[in-house]
């Protein structure tokens, strides 16, 4: 199969990362709602819908902040306005949803961690997603740096590069297994798999940026690395538990 895969039905090219895209969206949300049904939610419906709608917000407002902010150095032209609009990434719509959680939490006085029932099915949207991105090749900037690395792959510009997407995707199996397996087998304090998630995630991400070829650094990071710091402050006032005890 030939990267960037762009396959032709009745004549039309399909976008496989768009459809995907919207396969993350739709598949993790009915995954939320079988979990839900599985479990008694400690938010009654009205309050869990005004989490939801504050995670959305959150996450498209994020998501396009921290899009534009990976390179913010454009001109104003009407192909560049319509690329920022179309410009937007996980790591910032995860942060602005868990801001936007914590603003509608504050508005409607609902006091209890709301995460834990978002954590798998997010897992699953960006599983599925960054599916797309990996079989979109150099079309889509989440590709890594020449290497001469075992695992470099030609990825549609003719040159060895570090698949990044895949290693997300190896890694996030990992993870995906490891949570469940604690949630299963250990009592955790009610919100600590959502915030074990983040902090392992944009753990990742911190790293992983180091093979990415950005071109607006910071005191040597990228924005998402910045973003990744910012996580990690953010959750450090809440200390997860780390004394597990089984069930």
């Amino acid at each position: 199969m030939k990267i960037p895969f762009e396959p032709t039905v009745f004549g039309f090219n399909l976008n496989v990362h768009l459809i995907l895209e919207y396969l993350a969206f739709f598949l993790a949300f009915r995954f939320y709602l079988f979990l839900r049904k599985k479990q008694i939610d400690a938010i009654n419906s009205n309050n869990r819908l005004s989490i939801i709608l504050g995670a959305t917000i959150g996450a498209l407002i994020g998501s396009r902040v921290i899009g534009f902010l990976e390179n913010p150095v454009f001109d104003f032209t009407k192909e560049n306005l319509i690329n920022l609009i179309n410009t937007k990434t996980i790591m910032g719509g995860l942060f602005g949803g868990l801001l936007g959680v914590e603003l509608a939490k504050k508005i409607i006085g609902e006091t209890k961690s709301s995460g834990d029932l978002f954590t798998f099915p997010i897992m699953l949207g960006i599983f599925i997603g960054r599916i797309g991105c990996f079989l979109s090749g150099v079309n889509e900037f989440t590709y890594g740096r020449k290497t001469s690395f075992f695992m470099g792959m030609d990825l549609g510009d003719g040159l060895l590069r570090h698949p990044t997407s895949l290693y997300e995707l190896l890694f996030l199996i990992v993870l995906f297994c490891g949570l469940f397996y604690f949630k299963n087998k250990y009592k955790l304090k009610n919100g600590d798999l959502f915030k074990w998630f983040m902090i392992f995630y944009f753990g990742f991400r911190f790293f992983i940026e180091f093979l990415k070829p950005n071109l607006f650094l910071v005191f040597g990071l990228s924005t998402i690395q910045l973003l990744c710091v910012a996580c990690w402050l953010y959750y450090f006032k809440y200390k997860p538990c780390l004394n597990f005890t089984k069930k």
